[in-house]
């Protein structure tokens, strides 16, 4: 009885078409940005457990932010627009590469090292100029074909940040450190600054994401996934709105993969970014939850929580796996899920809390 919208009534057009028209969806939604903002922050300030040392923020919750991110990217195009992508790991690397190239300069143009916000925005603009130009052939081709194509992105792009010195500022090793992290005249080093940072860039994106995939922009995505010749013919432009898809996309995934570089690694070279991270991100979005930005999150959560669970759990038990066995089972797990959920729910995690909701809001009745 306690999720019931009985009461709740709207009066005006704002009303009804707010992100979260259920009063108890509002404020669940606020506690759990206080408890992401305020709690964590001062539980991992004064080490209470479990965030006695650093490992749960920096090796679960930064990376769950950052790749939940990279997941709503990927989630616009394939979820979204019906556009398969295993290209977003090269996107990932674009946005990291030329924020990097940004944050220290270009001598060859004359530019100073730019803030470093400013150089993860631009390095996702740069993402999003790229994701259009691979995105061109999704007008004559789509399906497998199309994933083909951005197949050709991330293997050509890996090639590229291999061999042309230019992008690692001819760093005879080939990896790069990440200029230092000033955010507005203030200089982010200790994890918890790394993580409120990586926290903010989501939160913002997220609510940007979620007001595009409301609106006019998004409902044309849909309409091209679901039959885009019907869309054409009423009046959808299918150039502009799978375009708009790429770009939206690879500017978002760019982003992230700038965060990924400068608040999680570092330092990286190209094999941080390969067909893997494509990869994971394609198996995110599909068991999460196509077309849902919160699958975004529980794709991400999955992922990333699954293969510490292979460690933790056998060893309580007493039969500990190796790393090697661990990684094995992973793709065994991620592929018999994803066969799983095709089958059973298209939709993936999503889906099945929003199932759950629709119960709580009719229990205790049967219908």
């Amino acid at each position: 009885m306690l999720y019931r919208e009985t009461g709740q009534y709207k009066t005006s057009y704002a009303a009804d078409s707010v992100i979260f028209p259920i009063r108890q969806d509002r404020i669940g939604v606020m506690i759990v940005l206080a408890i992401a903002f305020v709690f964590m922050p001062l539980m991992m300030a004064f080490k209470i457990p479990p965030f006695r040392n650093d490992y749960i923020l920096l090796a679960i919750l930064l990376p769950f932010l950052i790749l939940s991110l990279a997941a709503i990217g990927a989630n616009i195009l394939i979820g979204y627009c019906g556009q398969i992508s295993l290209g977003s790991g090269a996107f990932m690397a674009i946005g990291a590469y030329m924020a990097y190239k940004f944050g220290t300069g270009i001598s060859e143009i004359g530019l100073p090292p730019l803030p470093i916000v400013v150089s993860i925005l631009l390095g996702g603009f740069s993402a999003a100029f790229v994701g259009i130009l691979f995105g061109l052939p999704s007008l004559r081709i789509k399906g497998l074909y199309l994933a083909v194509a951005t197949l050709a992105a991330q293997f050509f792009f890996d090639w590229v940040f291999l061999r042309v010195k230019w992008f690692t500022n001819y760093a005879p090793s080939g990896s790069v450190s990440a200029p230092e992290l000033k955010f507005f005249g203030y200089l982010v080093s200790t994890p918890i600054e790394k993580y409120l940072v990586a926290l903010i860039f989501v939160t913002i994106f997220a609510l940007i994401a979620k007001n595009l995939v409301r609106g006019n922009i998004g409902r044309q995505w849909m309409a091209i996934r679901d039959m885009d010749i019907a869309a054409e013919l009423m009046g959808i432009r299918p150039l502009v709105a799978k375009l708009t898809a790429f770009a939206v996309s690879s500017f978002i995934i760019g982003v992230a993969g700038a965060l990924w570089a400068f608040l999680r690694l570092g330092t990286w070279e190209p094999l941080a970014f390969d067909i893997n991270r494509s990869l994971e991100l394609l198996f995110m979005v599909i068991i999460g939850g196509l077309g849902s930005i919160l699958g975004s999150f529980l794709g991400a959560a999955f992922i990333l929580i699954l293969p510490i669970l292979l460690i933790v759990v056998p060893a309580e038990i007493g039969l500990p796996i190796t790393t090697e066995t661990v990684s094995h089972l992973q793709f065994i797990i991620f592929g018999a899920m994803i066969c799983f959920l095709l089958i059973k729910e298209p939709l993936g995690f999503a889906r099945l809390w929003q199932i759950g909701k629709e119960k709580l809001r009719m229990w205790p009745f049967p219908y």
